[in-house]
């Protein structure tokens, strides 16, 4: 009994920034679901400053993708929306691949939120097809980039990503 409650004190007791680096190993949806480990962790999952969302569509065949996916976006980018207006911090790594095709308005208003946090470093965006917004172009901070089957409309005012990197 007594290790056991010591156990549970040792980790609730770890520095923030362990927790932080351990919530940021295992896959968000996990880190999100220690919240019911005690009251101390209730909101830890909410300062994590890496999001990654990853739509599992490899077990349907690629024309099912597009009878199934209207219903499955709005799940996805509701959770998505849901996480973002909850998290508190920066977020300094954004990943998400899911199957758009064209336009996507509820990933724009995503590329709107990342840029007016104005901490991003690494984006990485798998989608198919998706047309990238003129908001993109204010992720000045990002020093990693990776867009898969993406559309970029290069503007003629932008100069360029700052290239300095911060220690």
């Amino acid at each position: 009994m007594e290790a056991k409650r010591l156990g549970s004190n040792t980790i609730n007791n770890l520095p923030p920034s362990i927790i932080e680096t351990i919530l940021c190993l295992v896959p968000f949806q996990e880190a999100a679901r220690t919240s019911i480990l005690s009251r101390e962790w209730k909101y830890h999952w909410t300062k994590i400053p890496k999001l990654v969302f990853i739509e599992d569509v490899v077990k349907y065949e690629y024309k099912e993708r597009f009878s199934i996916t209207s219903q499955a976006k709005r799940k996805l980018f509701y959770a998505i929306n849901q996480v973002m207006s909850m998290h508190q911090g920066p977020i300094n790594e954004f990943s998400l691949s899911t199957y758009v095709k064209g336009l996507c308005i509820e990933m724009d208003h995503i590329i709107d939120n990342l840029s007016r946090n104005n901490n991003l470093k690494k984006l990485t965006l798998d989608m198919s097809g998706y047309w990238l917004p003129e908001s993109f172009f204010s992720l000045h901070k990002l020093t990693d980039l990776n867009l898969h089957c993406c559309r970029l409309d290069v503007q003629p005012t932008f100069t360029g990503f700052d290239r300095q990197s911060e220690s």
